[in-house]
């Protein structure tokens, strides 16, 4: 608990001192990047993950051999009491039409609203806990005295594909609406926080807008309403994870999510979590897909009068991605073994047209088939499994439909850089990633016909299987956060320009004396950049890669978090500390530089003071100071920062 209220109040600083403390700001000045003006008008934007919005029911649900009903408002996700005692209640609530995306006749959920909808997801005094997301947050936000309407939620129904947010839910609008009522009720921009799929999210929000808005008038209202926008765990290429529950079911990432592989025993009533996470379209939103294929500009379509066109092919790939191994990935996503026609009985759907296709197969033996993130993203996997697999079908339906014709965007497309003044992109790395798996027919049947024989992680320098054994691919210096590989995360590396500076200095406070600089490293568009710096043993970086020669108008910042977990980010004191100070250092009229310097870090807050045991004394003590107040039930509570200390941030101007 320590720890996380430590988290918490580093993230809550962040807001506090970009709309509280510096409500007498500079005045106004003209400038390209920053916002010299009255701090206390910025908003805060946050834009939830996947599975991290509350769903409440808009039904009456009569559930037999069980006191537990489902009726108006009741919390559907995520309600673990009702899903363990009332699971077929449950499922019915959460469960879509794969085809069109709607509810289930008897039941429907909708997503909540305000911050309570993404502070806990199951409250209770044991699963409170375990699903808390911004609970804590926002009571220290509270303590600062961050006003009630300075922070602003956006949750939204993630189980729908973008498309669907609009038609069903007028999202992209409400949220346009959202940007401009902050304007109107606070006076100044705000500042996006968007973590994981929100970035996605986001990111159709601006093709969204550039349709609705006038040309002319896209780029004004971006520099008007939004001063910077922090993408943190950004799927940027997609995310293997988002394959593997196509075929296996999904956990969602949750402590208490382990519940729903419980559900195969219902298999007669609704089948298992993977029939569930395929209703949702959404879940096709986070597959991987290469760097090198674009579809058609559908902005460009829309201006054109929407003329037919001569090529139907989904992609437009370019050459390296048929000289390249994996479509830029580390190795092969999906190994699949095909059965032989042997083994009919376990798979009905099985055709005399697919036996024909067979012949070369050898007797008996299954056939071993291998996709790329290309492969995967155009739907040549599900076309390859659909006489195996019932969910094929359904699969390449939403595929089509929500995704490959979108009117706004194909978002299985690889990110350009926002255009938005202010961009910082923020990730963990250095964590044991999957990259790949192998799945093989289980003899069971449908949805439970696939097993995952083998993972393949990355790891530093090499690519592993799940029993250790090395593996050749693509491996890279780096990897991922758990969840997203590398390749994808640091896809924004992209947006940086042809010179950057690169900085690691060590998470913790710090003296300076560990900080390792290169100044005006070339860059090449579409090749990574690595600080090639030596690490001390046990002690965790923050590598940051910033512009030296940007875009003019634009700035852009790359942070690499080492040993930092995927869903655990946001919760960072690390990353809030960051977050903090490159907002205090923008306000100042007097900043020699773009970026905070990183030369030093000394504790912010009482809570960064420790007492030092070899010394008897506090810590960092040109910072801290002994000062007991009563109820203090250790030394270390007793460091708190001198009442001097605030002098002490010109140093990071």
């Amino acid at each position: 608990m320590a720890a996380n209220l430590k988290s918490v109040t580093a993230l809550c600083t962040v807001l506090a001192v970009v709309i509280l403390l510096f409500r007498g700001g500079a005045a106004a000045v003209e400038d390209e990047t920053e916002f010299h003006g009255d701090y206390s008008k910025l908003s805060g934007i946050i834009i939830p993950g996947f599975a991290s919005t509350q769903l409440r029911a808009w039904s009456m649900l009569d559930c037999p051999y069980t006191p537990l009903d489902f009726n108006p408002l009741d919390l559907v996700w995520l309600d673990t009491t009702k899903l363990l005692s009332a699971v077929n209640c449950w499922f019915k609530c959460m469960v879509l039409d794969p085809y069109n995306q709607t509810d289930h006749p008897e039941c429907k959920s909708r997503p909540d609203s305000g911050l309570s909808a993404i502070t806990e997801l199951d409250p209770g005094y044991i699963t409170g806990p375990l699903s808390t997301v911004w609970k804590e947050w926002l009571k220290w936000c509270v303590e600062f005295g961050i006003e009630a309407n300075a922070i602003v939620a956006v949750p939204y129904d993630w189980r729908l594909s973008p498309t669907k947010l609009e038609e069903r839910d007028l999202y992209f609008h409400k949220l346009k609406l959202t940007f401009e009522t902050a304007l109107k009720l606070r006076g100044g921009p705000s500042i996006v926080f968007a973590h994981s799929m929100g970035n996605n999210v986001f990111r159709y929000f601006l093709e969204w807008l550039r349709l609705e808005i006038a040309p002319k008038h896209y780029l004004e209202w971006l520099d008007q309403h939004i001063h910077a926008y922090f993408a943190v765990g950004a799927p940027l290429l997609g995310s293997v994870e988002a394959i593997k529950s196509t075929l296996s079911g999904v956990t969602f990432g949750l402590p208490i999510s382990e519940v729903l592989n419980w559900l195969v025993i219902n298999q007669h009533m609704w089948g298992t979590a993977r029939l569930l996470s395929n209703s949702f379209a959404s879940s096709l939103w986070l597959m991987p897909f290469s760097k090198n294929c674009q579809g058609d500009n559908t902005f460009w379509t829309h201006f054109s009068g929407g003329a037919a066109k001569k090529d139907k092919r989904v992609y437009h790939c370019t050459d390296e991605e048929y000289q390249s191994n994996y479509s830029g990935w580390p190795t092969n996503i999906i190994n699949i073994e095909i059965p032989s026609t042997n083994s009919r009985d376990a798979y009905a759907s099985v055709t005399e047209a697919v036996q024909a296709n067979m012949t070369t197969m050898e007797c008996g033996l299954p056939t071993l088939l291998s996709f790329t993130a290309r492969e995967l993203a155009d739907g040549s996997l599900f076309k390859a499994i659909k006489d195996y697999d019932p969910d094929s079908k359904r699969m390449l339906h939403q595929l089509k439909k929500l995704y490959h014709d979108d009117p706004v965007m194909n978002p299985l497309t690889p990110w350009e850089r926002p255009p938005i003044k202010n961009v910082f992109c923020i990730y963990g790395a250095h964590l044991k990633t999957e990259v790949g798996y192998y799945f093989a027919p289980s003899g069971k049947p449908y949805p439970d016909n696939w097993i995952i024989t083998d993972i393949i992680y990355e790891t530093e320098g090499s690519l592993v299987s799940r029993s250790g054994t090395v593996v050749d691919g693509n491996a890279g210096p780096i990897t991922g956060d758990e969840t997203v590989p590398y390749h994808s995360l640091s896809w924004c590396k992209n947006w940086l320009g042809p010179k950057v500076n690169i900085t690691m200095a060590p998470q913790p406070e710090h003296d300076g004396s560990d900080v390792h600089v290169e100044l005006n490293v070339e860059h090449e568009h579409g090749s990574d950049i690595i600080a090639n710096m030596t690490k001390a043993p046990r002690v965790k970086y923050i590598t940051f890669y910033e512009d030296s020669e940007s875009i003019t108008g634009k700035r852009t910042a790359v942070w690499e978090l080492d040993k930092t977990n995927h869903r655990n980010i946001v919760r960072s004191p690390v990353l809030m500390r960051e977050l903090w100070l490159q907002m205090w250092h923008d306000i100042q009229p007097g900043a020699k530089s773009k970026f905070v310097t990183k030369a030093k870090r000394g504790p912010l807050r009482d809570a960064d003071c420790y007492w030092d045991y070899g010394k008897a004394c506090c810590a960092w003590q040109e910072y801290c100071e002994y000062r007991y107040s009563f109820g203090d039930v250790h030394l270390g509570q007793s460091c708190r920062l001198r009442n001097t200390s605030a002098n002490m941030l010109l140093q990071y101007i």
